[in-house]
C-alpha cells in the first residue's frame, strides 16, 4: 500500500469519507481480506496521515455497512459480508437468523415448556387456545451460543401442524425451517435491545443485539408462531431489498 497524506488534504469532502473510500478499496480488491484483522487504530492513523478521531468516523461507518465488525478487546475484523443484490434479505420468507447472522451455524439447540395462557400470549397470536408451548433456541458455533430465538405457539397448532412434541427434531425442524414453506406470509419488526434473555448461555460480551420480532401467518386469521430472534450487533448484518 502505498498512500500519501497529502493525496487526502486535496478533496474538498470531509477527510473521514476520503479514508472510508480508501478502506473500502483495500478490502473489497482483498488487500484485507475477510477475517483478518486491521491494523490498529494508530496504525491506521499513522498510515493514512489523519487523526484517530476522523479514522473512527470512517471505521464507523464501514461496520454500519457490514464491512467491518469491532470485536471488544480484540480490534476491528473484515467480515465475510460483501452486498450482492442478489442475496435473500428480509422481504423473503425464511428464518431471519440465517439471514441476518454473520458467520456459520453449526448447531441449534431447543428446550420448550407448556404454559398458562398470559395476556402477552393472547396479544401477540390473537386467537382462542387453551395453553401456549413457548420454545428457546440457542444458535451455536463451535459449541458457543451466538444468537438467541424465543418462540410462541398455540398448544391447539401442535395438531394443526401435525406435530408430535415427543419428537424434539420434527418440532425443531418445523420451527426452524418448514414452517417458512407453508407460511403464506410474516410480518417483521426491527427493534434494538440492551440485552439478551439467555438464562442457559452467554451469548456475547456485549450484550447490546439487534431484535428481529417475527409474526408468521399460515391463515390470514392469526400468526400460526410468533418469534423474538436477538442478535449481538457485532454479528448482526440486516438486508431489505426492496424492488420497484
Amino acid at each position: 500500500m502505498n498512500i500519501k497524506p497529502e493525496d487526502l488534504q486535496k478533496t474538498k469532502r470531509p477527510l473521514f469519507a476520503v479514508v472510508y473510500d480508501k478502506l473500502y478499496k483495500l478490502i473489497t480488491d482483498g488487500t484485507f481480506p475477510p477475517d483478518s484483522r486491521l491494523p490498529t487504530e494508530p496504525e491506521l492513523a499513522k498510515l493514512f496521515g489523519v487523526s484517530r478521531m476522523t479514522l473512527r468516523h470512517a471505521l464507523s461507518r464501514l461496520q454500519e455497512d457490514g464491512l467491518v465488525k469491532n470485536i471488544h478487546g480484540k480490534g476491528n475484523f473484515i467480515t465475510k459480508f460483501h452486498h450482492n443484490k442478489n442475496m435473500t434479505g428480509l422481504e423473503k420468507l425464511g428464518n431471519p437468523i440465517y439471514k441476518c447472522l454473520s458467520g456459520k451455524i453449526d448447531d441449534v439447540e431447543m428446550q420448550f415448556r407448556i404454559e398458562l395462557i398470559s395476556d402477552y400470549a393472547k396479544q401477540v397470536l390473537n386467537r382462542n387456545m387453551t395453553a401456549v408451548v413457548a420454545i428457546e433456541r440457542w444458535y451455536k458455533r463451535s459449541d458457543q451460543a451466538v444468537a438467541f430465538a424465543f418462540t410462541v405457539m398455540a398448544i391447539e397448532a401442535v395438531s394443526e401442524l401435525n406435530l408430535d412434541l415427543q419428537d424434539d427434531q420434527q418440532l425443531l425442524d418445523m420451527i426452524d425451517k418448514k414452517i417458512y414453506e407453508l407460511a403464506n406470509s410474516a410480518t417483521i419488526e426491527l427493534k434494538r435491545s440492551d440485552s439478551i434473555p439467555s438464562l442457559k448461555y452467554e451469548i456475547a460480551n456485549d450484550k447490546d443485539c439487534d431484535l428481529i420480532v417475527e409474526s408468521v401467518y399460515i391463515s390470514d386469521k392469526y400468526p400460526v408462531i410468533y418469534n423474538k430472534f436477538y442478535i449481538p450487533t457485532e454479528s448482526s448484518q440486516i438486508t431489505i431489498n426492496s424492488a420497484k
